[in-house]
């Protein structure tokens, strides 16, 4: 496997860019939030289908009915699970049925995952490459998938999602703010810097701490918002660690043989004890980067924007 970054950079450790946000930086990232929250709204049916879930009560026939009810979004799912990505040995022509293959919860985050893209699809911004940074989301989603395997995680999925959303803070600050996330990208460029160190400089908090209000926005589980704050210092996480550095390693090992998501050369630098979090071994990253390449192919055709892939 050739790597595209220095390896030995991945111990670069960021100890000394410790988190300086202050409470008045984090209303920041709630008013940038605020103010696009209009713009980067789920569809009901998916919030729908996501409050369904915290009702004991609900089976999944009531979650599937609420799915059906969308035929575009239905049609794509069954894409997805009809696809190579899955390899299931038989059609998927329902939603129930996929449901009692795929999982109730499995399915919900599924759908989360591919509302999501086509949210941000419809903000275009002029800063980076959607395709690329879609590209790089995808590729970190295979990647934590994979990596829950390895962890025996339950819900193989709910990482995927993880992986797949845990940059879209970075969309809303193009968005909102394009002038200091020109200067950070410029800055990153320049001073071969992670693009989050570079956010901070500027603005005083990254496109985590953005994320993780948009995941609260959503009405998402609190583990999306703590993951997409801390994915890029899992130990300051205080909670859902594991999975918080799950999504970690996923981005570092993106970073390290696909691409960024905003095309800077320096990817998002290993924090020291990370695989330590997860109890994985630093070995399996050429077993992990091999498969990943094989289901990025396969799950960029069914789930990226037109079946682009950088």
């Amino acid at each position: 496997m050739h790597f595209r970054h220095n390896p030995g950079k991945l111990a670069w450790t960021f100890v000394h860019q410790m988190n300086r946000e202050s409470t008045s930086m984090t209303l920041d990232a709630k008013d940038l939030i605020t103010d696009t929250l209009e713009l980067a709204s789920l569809p009901s049916v998916v919030t729908t289908a996501m409050g369904l879930l915290n009702n004991p009560n609900t089976s999944a026939s009531d979650i599937g009915e609420v799915i059906s009810q969308d035929p575009a979004l239905t049609i794509k799912l069954l894409r997805i699970v009809n696809s190579a990505f899955y390899g299931f040995p038989s059609q998927i022509d329902t939603i129930s049925r996929a449901i009692t293959i795929i999982g109730t919860r499995e399915l919900t985050d599924l759908i989360l995952g591919s509302s999501a893209i086509q949210v941000f699809t419809r903000l275009p911004n002029q800063l980076v490459s959607m395709q690329q940074f879609w590209s790089h989301s995808l590729y970190a989603g295979v990647v934590a998938r994979i990596l829950a395997r390895h962890l025996r995680a339950p819900n193989t999925e709910r990482c995927f999602v993880m992986g797949l959303l845990h940059d879209v803070g970075a969309l809303i600050l193009f968005r909102q703010k394009p002038v200091e996330a020109r200067q950070a990208l410029e800055m990153a460029r320049a001073n071969d810097l992670p693009l989050h160190v570079a956010e901070r400089e500027i603005l005083g908090f990254d496109h985590g701490a953005v994320g993780a209000e948009l995941m609260r926005s959503w009405n998402l589980p609190e583990s999306f918002a703590t993951v997409a704050r801390y994915h890029h210092q899992p130990s300051a996480a205080e909670n859902h660690r594991l999975e918080t550095a799950t999504i970690h390693l996923a981005d570092v090992i993106t970073g390290m043989v696909h691409v960024t998501a905003a095309g800077t050369s320096c990817p998002a630098p290993l924090e020291p004890g990370a695989w330590e979090l997860t109890g994985l071994s630093v070995d399996i990253i050429e077993d992990v980067s091999a498969e990943a390449d094989i289901l990025f192919e396969e799950a960029s055709t069914v789930i990226l924007p037109h079946g682009e892939a950088a």
